[in-house]
């Protein structure tokens, strides 16, 4: 008989790295609801020009990493990179723009990227993301920063904020020209990738992670000294703020991010444990124009759960386990005692076995219970429950009705 595995790159998850992984997400939504993001729930698949129009045909995302695939009508579909284009995608399309004087969504789930799995990034791999719409102010900006933050901070993990500014349209031509002149200059130094980019994507070559183009690139002209007036003004005042909410950052003149669609504000949370980044965003005020929409500013950020998840060091403290055995011919009234402790918000297993006290409280050690609820005949008649403490030893019987009132 065939041996079954799951597809490189596919990763199933349980257990304890289950619980670390729903540990982020909880957090991460808990801290989205409470500055007034509202859940969009999109398809995993959209048409390939979605991505290939918001993203940039030039970057190694479209060009190397997407699932492509064509449908029996013969339209090409992808399954998705990224967060960012399906959202805006949804905002255009059903006119939410028109809702609200500004608009801010969160979305979750599974990203596929055919790259080579690595910490924490596999083929399929999962954020949470959030956008704001309509805001052009940088406070909309140290938002979604502080919300980054935030996520750290409740989770215990020590990262650190990187931010730049890349410019805009009027700025960022300028900043090109001067960037090709100098990695033209500087060209024998780079890797094949990066000789390929410095023509039709020269600011990824920035963000290139080859050690020899990273000490190339290190006397590049930086985007800071290129910014027009505006665009100073708002990575001012983004800084600013950033300081009035007393978080700590460091400029980094060579972040870029890889995708085509970021102006202004650019912004990544990287480990410092693995080195790695976590969280990532900026913004993105010509995309919605770009695929159709009225002309609308964006800021947003997309946080990566599995890498996350690798960076938390405890486990969020389950509830108690109560597993509730039935003794004799009292299954009917195990049942309702289950439901009565559930109704009462306590995690509960009844047992399956049919054998003695002993053997069913060995069972309830091996699932890890915290307390054992034995409903034997007399306690049936009595309309009672016997709870055993599993950690001291300790017994007590509690009437049915003491049961709602002291469990």
């Amino acid at each position: 008989m065939a041996e079954f595995i799951s597809v490189r790159g596919f990763h199933d998850i349980f257990g304890e790295e289950l619980d670390k992984f729903n540990a982020v997400r909880r957090a991460v939504r808990r801290i989205l609801e409470l500055h007034n993001f509202e859940e969009v729930i999109l398809p995993v698949v959209e048409y390939a020009e979605v991505f290939q129009r918001s993203i940039g045909e030039a970057t190694d995302i479209v060009q190397k990493e997407m699932f492509v695939f064509p449908d029996k009508k013969g339209r090409l579909l992808a399954l998705r990179p990224e967060g960012t284009a399906g959202v805006v995608r949804a905002f255009i399309q059903h006119r939410l723009f028109a809702l609200k004087p500004y608009t801010k969504l969160f979305y979750e789930g599974p990203m596929f990227r055919y790259e080579r799995p690595q910490a924490g990034r596999y083929r399929q791999f999962h954020q949470i993301g959030a956008e704001v719409f309509g805001i052009s102010d940088p406070l909309a900006d140290a938002e979604v920063i502080n919300i980054s933050y935030k996520i750290l901070k409740e989770l215990n993990i020590d990262c650190s904020v990187e931010i730049n500014s890349i410019g805009c349209r009027v700025c960022r031509p300028n900043y090109r020209k001067a960037l090709v002149e100098y990695l033209n200059r500087i060209a024998g130094a780079l890797c094949q990738d990066c000789i390929d980019r410095k023509d039709r994507n020269p600011l990824r070559v920035l963000d290139c992670k080859v050690p020899t183009c990273k000490e190339a690139v290190k006397e590049a002209p930086k985007t800071l000294n290129f910014l027009c007036q505006d665009c100073e003004k708002h990575h001012k005042e983004l800084l600013d703020y950033l300081e009035s909410l007393g978080i700590p950052y460091v400029e980094n003149p060579n972040l870029v991010r890889g995708l085509d669609y970021y102006t202004k504000t650019v912004f990544e949370i990287v480990s410092q444990e693995l080195g790695i980044t976590v969280i990532a965003g900026g913004r993105y005020d010509y995309l919605v124009e770009e695929m159709g929409g009225v002309p609308t500013p964006a800021v947003g950020f997309a946080v990566g759960v599995e890498r996350l998840s690798m960076l938390l060091k405890e486990l969020p403290k389950k509830p108690p386990l109560y597993i509730v055995i039935p003794i004799g011919n009292t299954i009917g009234y195990a049942l309702k005692v289950c439901e009565l402790l559930r109704e009462r918000g306590k995690r509960v297993e009844l047992s399956y076995k049919r054998s003695s006290v002993k053997k069913q409280l060995e069972l309830a050690n091996k699932l890890k219970a915290d307390y054992a609820v034995i409903v034997g005949e007399d306690e049936m008649k009595e309309e009672s429950i016997s709870i055993k403490n599993l950690h001291t030893g300790e017994q007590k019987k509690y009437s049915l009705k003491g049961l709602l009132s002291e469990v």
